[in-house]
């Protein structure tokens, strides 16, 4: 097995996991693309290689600047190879095992300011009927609710009755959250209802954006949403849904809101993960301690 090749031992790899796991060709190449970066940094066969081989191939990605994200990628795919030789006996331990992955820098959510949101929302009304109403609708209500894609999706037309201004959502792990609505967005998701029924119910699907029986995925509405947002003179590539979800929890945080409540109405497990939120604005927290700490007052008389 010591004469195989690298580039023979990961084409047997490739074959393997999409054969066992059934991976798409996306993340084949991937896998392809960062153990050859490995095979091209170290001089040894893999079917030998050490941890200290592998070090030195860390030490050059770095040293050529790649992103510790990228360096931590590789990583992840020469554990998940290693360990592949070692299940089929190809070697007898995983050398990579016990390394330790470059430190990531935490990400900051993106997010548009209030006024970009309005633009985004107004634009709405340049879409081709229906769609003008439907994308309103859903915005509103994404940025209302603070909501996922796949939460805005899952809403059903009985969702919006006539004396409901609350959603139950269902997220994550299942995890049910009860997530109040403004008016505006209750009142132009019940238009947009009427509006899709207006020749009938449509029998094929109760999904709240659904028309003409088909259900809106996550695909049509991203495109949706990047024609709204070169109508709004937006950059289309900073526009996504996660980015409103992002918008209305920094637009809320700066507002005033506490980070438990804003917890509860994102549906996020850890309190660490809405924490990340406070890092987006260390100038809103300055204003805060100036504002409302006791000390500051003496400060505001001197």
């Amino acid at each position: 097995m010591a004469t195989i090749s690298n580039e023979t031992l990961i084409t047997h790899f490739l074959s393997a996991l999409a054969a066992e796991r059934g991976v798409s060709e996306n993340t084949l190449f991937g896998y392809k693309n960062d153990l050859m970066a490995l095979h091209d940094s170290m001089a040894v066969s893999f079917v030998v290689m050490t941890a200290d081989d592998i070090r030195q191939s860390v030490q050059k990605f770095h040293i050529e600047g790649l992103a510790a994200r990228t360096v931590s990628r590789r990583l992840s795919a020469v554990r998940q190879f290693a360990g592949w030789m070692v299940s089929d006996h190809i070697r007898q331990d995983n050398p990579s095992l016990f390394l330790d992955n470059p430190k990531l820098p935490d990400p900051l959510p993106k997010s548009l300011n209030e006024a970009d949101v309005s633009s985004l929302i107004t634009a709405c009304s340049k879409l081709e009927p229906p769609y003008d109403l439907l994308m309103q609708a859903g915005l509103e209500l994404m940025y209302s609710a603070g909501l996922r894609i796949s939460e805005l999706l899952s809403l059903r037309l009985q969702d919006f009755t006539a004396d409901k201004d609350m959603l139950l959502i269902r997220g994550k792990g299942g995890r049910e959250r009860m997530v109040p609505l403004t008016a505006i967005a209750i009142a132009t998701a019940r238009r947009w209802r009427d509006a899709r029924d207006a020749d009938g119910p449509d029998a094929e699907t109760d999904q709240l954006l659904g028309y003409r029986s088909q259900e809106m995925t996550r695909q049509k509405f991203s495109l949706l949403l990047k024609q709204v947002a070169r109508h709004a003179d937006l950059d289309e590539r900073k526009v996504s849904a996660h980015v409103l979800r992002h918008s209305f929890a920094t637009h809320l945080l700066n507002r005033g809101a506490d980070l438990r409540s804003l917890q509860m109405l994102l549906g996020h497990a850890d309190i660490a993960t809405t924490q990340i939120y406070t890092r987006t604005r260390q100038d809103r927290l300055a204003g805060l301690v100036s504002d409302a700490h006791p000390l500051a007052e003496s400060d505001r008389k001197e």
